[in-house]
């Protein structure tokens, strides 16, 4: 079996409407506020271990954000390998379901408050 290729925003299956009420609303903790996330995901991600165990929104969201890290040069990777990082770590976590929708919903909510750390035009590239 091939390799999956990694986050594509367009294999989101999240609504547009969706992920819009997502970014306009705030966070609550609960980790089915996420599109994407159902009460399957949660218990998946409940069930890591150590740094892996994310119990709500604020950890995810903290999971995503320290997977930005730089490279072994020091340089700051960019939006697709970032997207990729987090995608990966879902699929790691036993998430096979919606794992592009999610990347998308936290990527963009991030994208909010720090303006730059998402970049979707990558992908058209």
């Amino acid at each position: 079996m091939a390799e999956e290729a990694g986050y594509d925003p367009k294999r989101s299956k999240v609504t547009d409407e969706k992920l819009a009420e997502f970014i306009r609303q705030p966070i609550t903790g609960e980790l089915t506020e996420v599109p994407g996330i159902g009460p399957a995901a949660v218990k998946k991600l409940a069930a890591g271990e150590g740094s892996n165990k994310v119990a709500n929104t604020y950890q995810l969201i903290g999971k995503f954000l320290s997977l930005k890290g730089g490279d072994d040069s020091g340089k700051t990777i960019q939006t697709i390998e970032h997207c990729d990082r987090f995608w990966y770590w879902l699929k790691e976590m036993g998430i096979s379901s919606y794992r592009s929708g999610i990347v998308n919903a936290i990527a963009e909510k991030c994208n909010t408050w720090i303006p730059g750390i998402y970049d979707e035009d990558q992908y058209d590239a």
